[in-house]
């Protein structure tokens, strides 16, 4: 198996994931042209972890994504299905709390975070209603979710030449610095068949969030949402 379908069985993406967890972060870093450092930038200030706290960085990979609020004084817990990945994490982070866990059926308590938060991992899964579902129910009241994820650039003509990026020029530059370039196809075609900004946001109320909003980055190639959980 060296890519998952669209209809995303989860042990595909795993396995998938697996397959890249080794070069992942230079992967996404060479892809990104260096703006992944920008977008988790955005991600720590708007999850704004303090010292005590606990958060959940879900799809969290090796954890690059959890570094930040580490860096805090928070209680990060980097959580991901891909075994891989886990492995790779614990090696680079040891003092960590990795923990393997399956965003539509997460192995926490209610109520147990004051934040989670979920980068480009989102559109991975299965079942996206039943696993924004599942961040409300470990997430305390007052608690907040902030999703961090490719969206659809909001001018029409960039909009284009991104679509054009992502399906022509993406592959082949993975094939140069990517363990496992085929997944990268995958990827590409999630990215183009994901919901916009406002179908993401309404998805996020419709799992019991509150004051839901968003902000684009990169020009709307990733959007950023934050929701909060009635006190």
């Amino acid at each position: 198996m060296t890519r998952a379908s669209l209809d995303k069985q989860p042990h595909e993406v795993a396995s998938m994931f697996d397959d890249v967890a080794e070069k992942y972060d230079l992967t996404n870093d060479v892809l990104s042209l260096g703006q992944d450092r920008v977008w988790r930038k955005a991600v720590a200030q708007a999850v704004d972890a303090r010292p005590a706290q606990k958060v959940l960085d879900l799809a969290a990979g090796t954890a690059t994504s959890s570094l930040p609020f580490a860096q805090t004084g928070a209680y990060v817990v980097p959580c991901d299905f891909s075994l891989g990945m886990l492995r790779v994490g614990k090696r680079k982070h040891p003092h960590l709390p990795f923990t393997a866990g399956d965003a539509t059926k997460l192995p926490f308590k209610d109520d147990t975070f004051d934040a989670v938060t979920i980068s480009f991992g989102l559109r991975n899964v299965q079942e996206t209603d039943r696993a924004l579902r599942e961040l409300y129910r470990v997430t305390k009241p007052g608690g907040r979710v902030v999703i961090c994820e490719f969206s659809h650039p909001t001018w029409a003509p960039f909009r284009t030449v991104y679509t054009e990026y992502l399906m022509r020029a993406l592959p082949p530059v993975a094939r140069a610095v990517s363990s496992n370039p085929d997944a990268y196809v995958y990827l590409a075609e999630s990215i183009r068949d994901w919901p916009n900004q406002p179908a993401l946001a309404a998805k996020l109320q419709d799992a019991g969030w509150s004051k839901v909003a968003w902000r684009n980055l990169s020009g709307g190639i990733v959007a950023l949402h934050r929701g909060f959980k009635t006190v």
